[in-house]
């Protein structure tokens, strides 16, 4: 198991941020696939066509969101945790992703630089 951790600058208001990565519409509106999304603690999720998939642990309404990542039968949970701050260019998003089993560990991490962060950042500078 691998751990990762990054901070992405995203040029918009943590609040803007935190909706653009919690709300189903706005989810769809900047990754184009549809989501099932929810701020209710416990509830499951599902992105990109169900290619990632958890549920919902925690949130701070714009400023912190939780998850666990589901990968199968492993025995850890592996924990999304993005912590949201104000920056002068918008929000320094504050990545950690915990448990990453090995064999998917560069995946993920080309996920979140080029899919997922990549995509928001570039959302935004349109």
């Amino acid at each position: 198991m691998k751990d990762y951790k990054k901070y992405f600058i995203i040029p918009a208001a943590p609040e803007d941020v935190f909706l653009a990565l919690t709300n189903p519409a706005t989810l769809h509106l900047w990754s184009g696939e549809e989501a099932i999304m929810s701020t209710e603690v416990g509830s499951e999720f599902s992105l990109w066509e169900g290619s990632i998939t958890g549920k919902n642990l925690e949130f701070i309404t714009g400023k912190k969101i939780v998850q666990e990542w589901y990968f199968g039968e492993q025995a850890e949970p592996s924990i999304v945790t993005i912590v949201l701050h104000q920056h002068q260019k918008g929000t320094s998003a504050e990545l950690r992703h915990t448990n990453i089993p090995d064999e998917a560990y560069e995946d993920i991490v080309e996920g979140w630089n080029e899919v997922y962060f990549g995509s928001l950042i570039d959302f935004y500078e349109e």
